[in-house]
Formats: C-alpha cells, sequence, structure tokens
C-alpha cells in the first residue's frame, strides 16, 4: 500500500482538520454508490479509508511518523538494526542465511529457504530477541487480515412533503461526515435503510443504519401509501352539493360532492398521495357535516316536523 500521506494527498505537517477534509473529499468522490460505472471506485475508496484509518488516529500516525508500523498498520519487525552478517561477499542476507544448533550441539549456519527463522532456528530468535520477536510476529498475523470498519446508527426526521417529493436532505454521521440522503419511494416511518460504506473505517468500511422518522402532519394521517383528510361542510352544501377545496402535499385542488351527501363519507382523490413501487396512493377525503354555531329557528323547526313525521 502506498503511503497514506500521499493517498490523501496531505503533507506530513497536516493538522487533524486537514487530513479530515481531505479524506471526506476523496471518500465523496469515489464512494461506489456514485460510481457505479467505474470499477476502480472501489479499491480507491477502500484506499482511502485504509489511509485515513492510519492517519485519522492519533496514536496510529505517531506510531506510523516514527516508523514503528507500515502504511498497512502492520508492526515494524526492529530487531536486526545494527546487525549483518556476512556470506558469499553479501552483507545483511538474512533472507539466504540463518543460525540454528548443528547435530553436534555446535552453533552454525544453513539455507534458511523462501521463509526465514522456520524450524529450530524459531528457538534461537526467541531466545535472543524474547518476547519482542514473539510480539511483532503475532502483531503481524493479527493486521494482515482485513477488518470491516464498525456499521453506526443514526436517524433523519422528514416531513409528508419530503417523502411526497422525494427530497434529498443533507445529514450529518455520527462520524462527523456530512452527506446527501434522497428519501426513497415507500419509506413508512420507522424504516431503516441502510448506507453502505459510510460507516467507520478500515480495510473494509462499515455502513450507517439510518432509521427514518415521519413528522406528524397537522392535516393527514398516513394509511399506507394512502392519506387522509377530514374536510367539513355546511349543512346546506351537503344537502344540496357543492365544490371544495380540498388540501393536498402538492397544493390545494377541486373535488365536487354531491347533493345529500352523509356526515362521514368518504371520496378518494386518485394519485395524490404518497409515492411508492407501484406508483401514488390516494388521498381519501371523508366530509364531516358542519351544524351552525348559533341556533337557526327555522332550521330547529324543520327537524322537529321531521321528527314529529317520523313518529306518527
Amino acid at each position: 500500500m502506498r503511503d497514506p500521506y500521499q493517498i490523501l494527498g496531505v503533507p506530513r505537517t497536516a493538522s487533524e482538520a486537514e487530513i479530515k477534509k481531505a479524506y471526506r473529499k476523496l471518500a465523496k468522490a469515489h464512494h461506489p454508490d456514485r460510481n457505479a460505472n467505474d470499477p476502480k471506485a472501489k479499491d480507491k475508496f477502500a484506499e482511502a479509508n485504509s489511509a485515513y484509518e492510519i492517519l485519522g488516529d492519533a496514536a496510529k500516525r505517531a506510531q506510523f511518523d516514527r516508523g514503528e508500523i507500515d502504511a498497512e498498520g502492520k508492526p515494524r519487525f526492529q530487531g536486526f538494526e545494527g546487525f549483518s552478517g556476512s556470506r558469499g561477499g553479501h552483507e545483511g542476507d538474512f533472507e539466504s542465511f540463518s543460525f540454528g544448533f548443528g547435530p553436534g550441539g555446535g552453533f552454525g549456519g544453513r539455507r534458511a529457504g523462501a521463509r526465514a527463522g522456520a524450524g529450530p532456528s524459531d528457538d534461537i530468535f526467541s531466545q535472543l530477541f524474547g518476547e519482542a520477536f514473539r510480539s511483532a510476529e503475532r502483531g503481524g498475523a493479527r493486521t494482515s487480515s482485513r477488518r470491516k470498519g464498525e456499521d453506526m446508527e443514526a436517524a433523519l426526521t422528514v416531513s409528508l412533503e419530503d417523502v411526497a417529493n422525494e427530497a434529498k436532505k443533507r445529514i450529518t454521521l455520527p462520524n462527523g461526515r456530512d452527506v446527501d440522503v434522497v428519501i426513497p419511494k415507500g419509506v413508512v416511518d420507522g424504516q431503516v435503510i441502510r448506507l453502505r460504506g459510510l460507516g467507520g473505517t478500515g480495510s473494509a468500511p462499515g455502513d450507517v443504519l439510518l432509521t427514518i422518522r415521519i413528522a406528524p402532519h397537522e392535516q393527514f394521517t398516513v394509511e399506507g401509501g394512502n392519506l387522509r383528510v377530514r374536510v367539513p361542510v355546511e349543512l346546506e352544501e351537503a344537502v344540496l352539493g357543492t365544490k371544495l377545496r380540498v388540501p393536498t402535499l402538492g397544493g390545494a385542488v377541486d373535488m365536487t360532492i354531491p347533493p345529500m351527501t352523509s356526515s362521514g363519507r368518504t371520496f378518494r382523490l386518485r394519485g395524490k398521495g404518497l409515492p411508492g413501487k407501484n406508483g401514488k396512493g390516494d388521498i381519501l377525503v371523508t366530509v364531516e357535516i358542519k351544524l351552525p354555531e348559533q341556533a337557526d329557528e327555522e332550521l330547529v323547526e324543520y327537524a322537529r316536523k321531521r321528527m314529529t313525521a317520523r313518529a306518527a
């Protein structure tokens, strides 16, 4: 892996803020969701995450600057510094020469092959360098595996208008990243959306589990993809029929109700509800007859006559 400073394009003297800014820029530019037709984007995105995993952590950055870990975060074994051997005119040829005890207990040299320190020489290195050798060996084995970054949880509250318009909302994630989220079709309150690759950093970045909350609306109640609204009408309008102005998420529209409409009757405005995978839902308009606030003598007398006739 390349030098993490080179990957992020920052100098070694860069501040925390400069490193974070550079990482955000690269992560946004190479995110796989935005580069579906670029097969190299995923590798660049993972490379930027790995670089930030080191430089974004003050302790790891200090270890890297001191040469204690390499660009992949693996420990560098430094036990051989200043030590050299000679065989065939080559100095420090540890890959082709190692030490071991001969059959008679004497100390002699032998070819180590591709893996230096294999077999009996492990004991010698352990005796010479003790726990430092064993720790470096264990640490290298641990860090060689790909570690997936942690998943994070976040929440976003949206309005019904946001859902209807499939709005784009900018949110700040728990890791400080600002991202734009498009409200998906058919989303429901409490639904969890997985934002892949935007979670904790690692060789394979984690995800963000985003919970969508739909704020209560002052006029509509949600019934799946449909919206229900109650509209008051005057008594005479219900008896004679009329045109009503009915609210929708895109503005009020006219709707005609027929004569002799009873209170509680429901009418359907097709395609005015919430968007879904199979099209838009409807608005269900329930009529509520509104009686006069002050007593109307003619209306009261008419009601008495109707009641008397019904009792006869």
